[in-house]
């Protein structure tokens, strides 16, 4: 009788444990906004126990550097959203209809559509970019640039001398020697906008419509390219960006439709590229390494970029601090469009300043 009873007393705790302890049974599972309209599910921070006083220091922090829109995504859905500021011409508020450019965290979409080309057995990235540039693209031998190949453009790591005038010119006059690719990191923006030609010389189609076509349309993102001289930057709303980076968070999934078929490219493309940058995948800036090379100088700097972030977190950075940072472990997106909250090329310590907070808001896991 005992034992029955001790029984009984033990599966009615076990249950009463398992109800209070597992609010969500399924965590793994993510939400995905419709692909038209404003619908977008949301969970507030306090269901989270998200500090919420903590939450106000951020949201001050966000406001006093010129951050224009904010948003965090938990398993897919909203858990904060706000906007600061007004938009860049007018007096009218920034609003979740405003829209802002990329800048370089715009190169993650680049380095996405490139794995969709290979795919779909348009391009292969270990062949020579003039495969798909023609020859002479470059004021290189023909022996030099055969060397350079796709990959080495998504790496960084072409070899191509960005010690020049302006970093962003692509022209043949502008692309020299500078080592052999592979053996140098070099953040230059000049290959790298290159890589739109070489997806549109193998799928024959314009960068914006196969953008539009393989991954926009895909996903329920709206936005257009536009050139800014020698750049190919994407504007968007900051609801566009926090898609893109739901679609990777879920391994390239869309709610069920695989958008990133193949899984080794993009396991590739959000993992350490080479031996040199060991913070720099294909395009993306890995977190948690043991260095990481900024930006113009040839110096590689201890520790991660953002020490106070996770350290699995991948992310698209650019110019001004735009940011679209993903982080596996905590089902977490992280979004931010605004102006320059210092004067580096990538704000690194603003990146930083934000999990500095973020960290002690979110619980641990």
């Amino acid at each position: 009788m005992k034992n029955q009873l001790f029984l009984l007393l033990f599966f009615a705790v076990l249950f009463s444990c398992n109800e209070k302890e597992t609010p969500n049974p399924n965590p793994s599972v993510l939400y995905f906004p419709p692909l038209s309209g404003n619908t977008w599910e949301t969970v507030t921070p306090a269901s989270l126990n998200w500090d919420m006083e903590k939450l106000d220091q951020l949201k001050q922090l966000l406001e006093s550097n010129s951050t224009r829109a904010f948003i965090i995504l938990k398993d897919g859905k909203i858990v904060v959203e706000e906007y600061f500021g007004t938009k860049i011409t007018g007096t009218q508020p920034f609003d979740q209809n405003s829209l802002w450019y990329w800048a370089s965290a715009g190169k993650t979409l680049t380095a996405t559509l490139t794995g969709i080309a290979q795919e779909e057995g348009k391009l292969d990235i270990q062949k020579p970019s003039s495969d798909y540039l023609g020859k002479g693209w470059t004021s290189l031998t023909p022996l030099q640039e055969e060397k350079i190949t796709v990959r080495h453009q998504l790496m960084m790591t072409t070899g191509l001398d960005d010690g020049v005038a302006d970093r962003d010119d692509f022209t043949p006059e502008n692309l020299n020697y500078k080592a052999e690719p592979g053996a140098r990191w070099a953040y230059h923006n000049a290959p790298y906008t290159l890589l739109d030609k070489v997806i549109e010389g193998s799928t024959g189609k314009t960068f914006s419509q196969y953008f539009n076509e393989k991954l926009g349309s895909k996903i329920g993102m709206t936005g257009t390219w536009q050139r800014v001289e020698f750049n190919n930057v994407f504007i968007s709303d900051a609801r566009s960006m926090a898609r893109f980076g739901l679609l990777i968070l879920d391994n390239g999934d869309w709610d069920g439709e695989s958008v990133i078929r193949d899984k080794n490219y993009l396991t590739a493309m959000v993992n350490t590229s080479q031996n040199i940058n060991v913070s720099y995948g294909y395009l993306w800036w890995l977190n948690g390494k043991e260095s990481f090379m900024p930006p113009i100088v040839q110096v590689k700097v201890p520790g991660s970029y953002a020490p106070n972030g996770p350290d699995d977190m991948y992310c698209g950075l650019g110019k001004d601090g735009q940011y679209m940072c993903v982080v596996p472990s905590q089902n977490l997106v992280l979004i931010r469009m605004g102006e320059s909250p210092d004067q580096a090329l990538v704000p690194f310590t603003f990146l930083d300043d934000i999990w500095g907070i973020l960290r002690n808001i979110i619980p641990a896991n």
